[in-house]
């Protein structure tokens, strides 16, 4: 199946003829995957946290999913901003500074485990999405504009994989380190002498400041190294060659742009959404009936189908439409979440986590269609598309009032809603339309 819209292949000379590049930079490729990886494994520690602090603070689902809501409430607060810095810095600097931010609200979470208080750590969560927003907005057009426009999806694809082997790994290092420490509770607490209230309250925060201080270590020297890498400026997609002086509802007008930013909300809001419940879903009596730190296992083979779904995915899109695949693998996902809903077990668990494999693709073929033959619009759109990844704020919350309602199994109707969308973007809302004038 061929790519439609897409434009004819760029050939290089081999000895058995001309062939298309895959990408014009391979080494400044392969250094920023490696941005990927990290902003994966903060933004999967999420669903670690949650059950941590929703046992720690005593709350609600609700209250609990104020985490991912604060999270990704950074994304529609500050992607206007970070795209505003990105057009002026250009994306190396706009990736260092992501990066340099992101290890501030790392830093943050010393302080809000010390405090014992719960708007502190949502505050530090803020700085720390701020940081990641930054990074999006600048590292996701970077990667598809590394070569050729018929491959951008696939390369996207492979830098997400990174991003996902990230997912992978932090429920593992998260329920290692977090929910390694059953958490009491408020009664229990009381009836410990004050002496031991202390230690108590010092062993808790311990379990979050460590890892997270390692974090903001590891974010500051990955911002120095990018800083003195020298990676291509592809000024030629910024701001700076827009002479029309385009805006953001110039670019929002452009239909597969504004039915591309509703698809990245339903998909990071139905992929975050079914994240954070896992843990909760995987220990209920009828489902899993296991311990929180098993569960958190769970969660990490969720992420790991994710990478497994995207290496193979970045090879099935050179060959095939990504638009049929991305509705193809959303349609796989309703039956799984049906599945999910109808049975008990661990058939309604393992099919709930095997919804990993099949989103694999869907935020690198999303933002790269997205963004298709934009030229100097291509950062404003990509400012808008990360806006959308709002949706993991939006959904996570309204599902977990759902859940508060009829129940965490019934109210995975609401991501099936989410990919029923998706399926009617790839098959229609992301073909291009008369931007002829906007082309590469």
């Amino acid at each position: 199946m061929a790519f439609a819209n897409a434009p004819a292949p760029t050939p290089v000379a081999s000895a058995a003829g001309p062939r298309e590049r895959y990408t014009d930079n391979p080494v400044a490729l392969g250094v920023v995957t490696t941005i990927f990886f990290m902003w994966g494994f903060l933004t999967c520690l999420n669903d670690i946290l949650i059950p941590h602090l929703k046992a720690l603070f005593e709350l609600n689902y609700a209250q609990a999913m104020l985490v991912q809501f604060t999270f990704f409430g950074a994304y529609f607060l500050m992607s206007l901003p970070a795209g505003w810095a990105v057009a002026r810095l250009g994306y190396k600097l706009g990736i260092v500074a992501g990066l340099a931010i992101a290890g501030v609200g790392a830093m943050g979470f010393w302080p809000a485990a010390g405090l014992h208080s719960y708007p502190a750590f949502l505050g530090a969560l803020f700085v720390l999405a701020t940081g990641i927003t930054v990074l999006q907005v600048a590292a996701n057009p970077y990667v598809a504009l590394l070569g050729p426009e018929r491959t951008s999806s696939s390369r996207l694809t492979l830098a997400q994989a990174l991003n996902s082997f990230g997912t992978f790994l932090a429920p593992h290092f998260g329920g290692l380190l977090i929910l390694s420490v059953a958490v009491k509770s408020s009664l229990e607490v009381a009836q410990l002498s004050p002496t031991a209230q202390l230690a108590y309250r010092t062993q808790e925060a311990q379990t979050v400041q460590g890892p997270y201080l390692g974090l903001a270590i590891a974010l500051f020297a990955l911002a120095v190294l990018v800083y003195l890498f020298r990676l291509p400026a592809l000024e030629e997609a910024t701001e700076q060659a827009d002479r029309s002086r385009h805006t953001l509802l110039d670019a929002l007008r452009i239909p597969h742009v504004l039915f591309g930013v509703l698809a990245i909300f339903c998909y990071v809001g139905a992929e975050v959404s079914i994240g954070s419940f896992m843990v909760s879903y995987l220990t209920m009596p009828r489902i899993g009936n296991m311990p929180e730190t098993t569960a958190a296992t769970y969660v990490s083979y969720y992420w790991l189908g994710a990478m497994i779904g995207r290496f193979a995915g970045s090879w099935l899109m050179t060959r095939y439409s990504p638009r049929a695949l991305l509705a193809l693998f959303a349609l796989v996902n309703i039956l799984l979440l049906a599945t999910t809903m109808s049975t008990a077990g661990m058939t309604a668990g393992w099919s709930v986590v095997a919804i990993g494999l099949f989103n694999s693709i869907m935020f690198p073929t999303i933002f790269t269609l997205g963004i298709e033959r934009l030229g100097p619009l291509t950062e404003k759109a990509s400012s808008l598309l990360i806006m959308a990844i709002v949706g993991g704020a939006v959904v996570p919350f309204a599902q977990g009032a759902l859940a508060d309602r009829i129940g965490v199994q019934m109210a995975f109707v609401l991501p099936a809603l989410c990919y029923a969308y998706i399926v009617f973007y790839g098959l229609r809302g992301s073909r291009v339309v008369d931007a002829p004038t906007l082309a590469r």
